[in-house]
């Protein structure tokens, strides 16, 4: 059975930085793209980056180009998401997600196995 399970979400002030993990279990982690979605209650589910299984192929939604950095641990099964420069607009439930496609701009349908997410609020 395929685990993923998110931590590092918090509180933090405007300007500030988080690093969310995703470790996975019951899946050969690196042969699966893995995403970051995000998701609030007045918006849909929306890619905030994707990592291809190689590492070399990597995709950010234009929102967070220049302050979010995605990257993997394909050893510890483990997928990050260092979020610099935090805005208000950035506070949501953060989820991770995997894809047995190498296509990293696949949509929230197509990714088979997700977390539970972890909550980042971010105050102004």
């Amino acid at each position: 059975q395929v685990h993923l399970v998110e931590s590092g979400g918090g509180l933090v002030q405007a300007g500030g930085s988080l690093r969310l993990s995703c470790t996975a279990s019951g899946l050969t982690f690196s042969s699966y793209t893995m995403a970051w979605f995000r998701q609030t209650p007045r918006k849909d589910r929306e890619v905030v980056a994707a990592i291809r299984w190689s590492g070399h192929v990597i995709d950010y939604a234009d929102s967070v180009k220049g302050r979010f950095t995605i990257s993997r641990d394909d050893a510890q099964n483990t997928m990050y998401l260092h979020m610099d420069s935090l805005k208000p607009a950035d506070s949501a439930t953060y989820y991770c997600a995997a894809n047995e496609s190498g296509n990293t701009a696949s949509p929230a349908k197509d990714y088979m196995h997700w977390g539970q997410g972890t909550q980042v609020t971010v105050s102004s």
